[in-house]
């Protein structure tokens, strides 16, 4: 029993993966997208596009004996950035928009230096920057080695600074020339807020949180959040993990009201709001962050109902949101199901009428490899532990004879109950698709930690106990 897979997780997984994996953003239209690379010859090559923080195959082509070689469908492109790869995972990138019909010419020794457009526009900006930002690293290179040799240049830390403020005043200008462009879109979507200095404070000082609560406040500032274009780039998908998991407390609470305010600033984009809601669920459903199922159930909730999950078959709908039903009741702070069995002499067992400060529920099963290395374990601590703690040691095996001669022969004196004629739903109510599993209740039955590792839960117990004793 030890490996048996979640089948009902799995497909929840997958089902929601396989909706991204295709590129759904065509227009009507189509794109004739012609290159030709110099030292390039006979080869295939391949048309990608990002699309949140993966890339996609879109298309491909075989380059002839002069390089030449054309990606053409009658299907446009989403806009967005794309990647021109070539054999030996060597690529380029190039901006597609309004114009989808046009060529690029380059050799194989600098794609950027050597590139001429015709026919797009956007292309055109963007290597532009590109090649005027491949000359300004040059410069910047050997102010770089001077701080290597020596960190307090002072020449050369000038020498950084007056390049970083000019490659900072060519974006401005830029943006303010080709303000309708997408390549302006994409370097508004891509810079920080810029930070003012932080108040003073009554007491004269200045106020240290400032700065952080200041960049997060204005983080989407300069992004559009209704351009699904975004998500054809890195850039996307990058603002939104760092805004979730980085700018964000990482507790249900707080991630769900950051969650909430993202996907209120998408929801008139059906693009950015699908994937949105798609990312942040499946993130926390997988994590391995002991309470993140909260925030997976909050997701479903609220925003995996007919109405609103347009993306979903309803039969995948069921299955997800049948999911959340199941976790709600066990998430932690909730007063956990109540487990009535019998044990080895037929006497009934309570889990809530257990008398002890902390109760440890153990799921196992007398076959299951993993089971008997962890058993002793926890044995071990329930014997230093014995005042504070019981176990109601709960076994999912149905082979009575099995289960009491190991609980005989290894000696374990806790509460064993089981469940041999199937009569209690403790598997679907505690989610137990595999053992062994860890639960660890307060005096009021609330769940304080789950899943834990044997060896994490006498030192989880000791600061929960420093915990209550200072009332906090």
């Amino acid at each position: 029993m030890d490996y048996k897979m979640n089948s009902l997780r799995l497909f929840f997984l997958s089902t929601l993966i396989a909706l991204f994996s295709i590129n759904a953003y065509s227009q009507n239209g189509g794109y004739n997208l012609s290159f030709t690379i110099e030292g390039l010859n006979n080869v295939e090559c391949y048309l990608a596009n990002y699309y949140g923080n993966k890339q996609y195959l879109k298309d491909t082509a075989q380059t002839n004996a002069k390089g030449e070689f054309t990606f053409k469908s009658k299907e446009a492109l989403g806009g967005g950035i794309y990647l021109v790869v070539m054999p030996g995972q060597k690529y380029f990138e190039i901006v597609v928009d309004a114009d989808q019909e046009f060529h690029m010419q380059c050799d194989t020794l600098d794609y950027v230096k050597s590139m001429k457009v015709s026919g797009s526009e956007d292309n055109e900006l963007f290597y532009g920057y590109l090649k005027y930002i491949s000359t300004k690293q040059e410069e910047v290179k050997q102010y770089s080695t001077a701080l290597e040799d020596d960190p307090d240049n002072k020449k050369a830390k000038e020498g950084v600074e007056r390049i970083d403020n000019e490659v900072k005043t060519y974006k401005r200008d830029f943006m303010q020339k080709h303000a309708s462009s997408f390549v302006s879109s994409i370097f508004k979507a891509s810079q920080d807020p810029e930070i003012p200095d932080a108040p003073t404070l009554e007491n004269g000082k200045k106020d240290s949180t400032f700065a952080f609560r200041y960049y997060r406040a204005h983080f989407w500032d300069e992004i559009d959040l209704n351009d699904d274009r975004l998500l054809r780039t890195p850039i996307y998908h990058t603002k939104m993990e760092q805004y979730i998991t980085k700018l964000t407390v990482q507790i249900p609470d707080s991630i769900n009201a950051a969650a909430d305010f993202l996907v209120s600033k998408v929801t008139s984009n059906e693009e950015l709001f699908k994937y949105t809601v798609w990312w942040i669920t499946n993130h926390y459903e997988t994590s391995k962050i002991m309470g993140m199922d909260a925030v997976f159930v909050h997701m479903v909730e609220n925003y995996y109902t007919k109405e609103k999950a347009f993306w979903v078959d309803e039969t995948t709908l069921f299955k997800i949101r049948d999911r959340a039903k199941v976790l709600k009741p066990i998430l932690l702070g909730k007063v956990c199901p109540n487990i009535v069995l019998t044990d080895s002499t037929g006497e009934y067992h309570s889990l809530h009428n257990v008398k002890k400060e902390y109760t440890i529920v153990y799921f196992w099963d007398p076959d299951c490899s993993h089971c008997k290395t962890v058993t002793p374990i926890l044995k071990d601590v329930y014997g230093r532990n014995r005042a504070d703690i019981e176990v109601f040691a709960v076994c999912v095996e149905i082979e009575i004879d099995k289960w009491k001669k190991y609980i005989k022969e290894n000696e374990l004196d806790w509460i064993n109950v089981a469940d041999p004629n199937l009569r209690n739903n403790f598997r679907h109510d505690f989610d137990i698709s595999t053992t062994p599993q860890i639960f660890v209740l307060d005096k009021d039955k609330k769940i304080i930690a789950k899943r834990l590792d044997v060896e994490q839960v006498e030192e989880f117990i000791k600061d929960r106990k420093e915990k209550d004793n200072k009332g906090l």
